[in-house]
């Protein structure tokens, strides 16, 4: 039997100081993580994350400067297959299409205060403290990413000084 991995968009922002802006989940104390979300049919990986970065944060003043082609995989631990099986869902885990956006505005812009809240809190930190921060089931994931992105985000920044 086939496994079947959710399609997830993960979403990483930095800001003119090269810094990536880190969400405090609203379900779970003192878990932070980057924006993410499912891939709707129809959508691109690319078009998904800004949906989700709008959704989940309120920012619109992007720009995107990558996203992965291939996606980072990872497995959902025995607890968290246990929750989504009870949402109805069958996933091992999600395939995540990393997107790189630079966000040209201030913070401001940044309101958690969304329809379906998913985060009480924010603040811009460096690649290596969100993978410090992200649970372990995440890692893998969040390694990969880390790998392709942190070059893109020091070019970019080299670019619009």
């Amino acid at each position: 039997m086939t496994e079947l991995f959710r399609l997830n968009s993960g979403i990483v922002v930095f800001n003119k100081e090269g810094k990536v802006l880190l969400c405090k989940r609203s379900d779970k104390a003192d878990a932070w993580q980057f924006p993410q979300g499912g891939i709707e049919a129809g959508e691109t990986a690319s078009e998904a994350a800004k949906r989700e970065l709008q959704e989940e944060t309120s920012l619109k003043n992007v720009v995107l400067v990558q996203t992965m082609e291939t996606p980072a995989r990872y497995r959902f631990p025995p607890q968290i297959l246990a929750a989504t099986k009870a949402r109805g869902w069958h996933y091992a885990g999600q395939e995540m299409y990393w997107s790189l956006f630079y966000f040209a505005g201030d913070d401001s812009e940044i309101d958690l205060n969304t329809k379906d809240k998913e985060f009480s809190d924010y603040k811009w930190g460096s690649l290596q403290q969100a993978y410090d921060l992200i649970v372990n089931f995440k890692k893998p994931a969040y390694a990969q990413m880390i790998k392709t992105f942190s070059l893109l985000i020091e070019k970019y920044l080299n670019t619009v000084k």
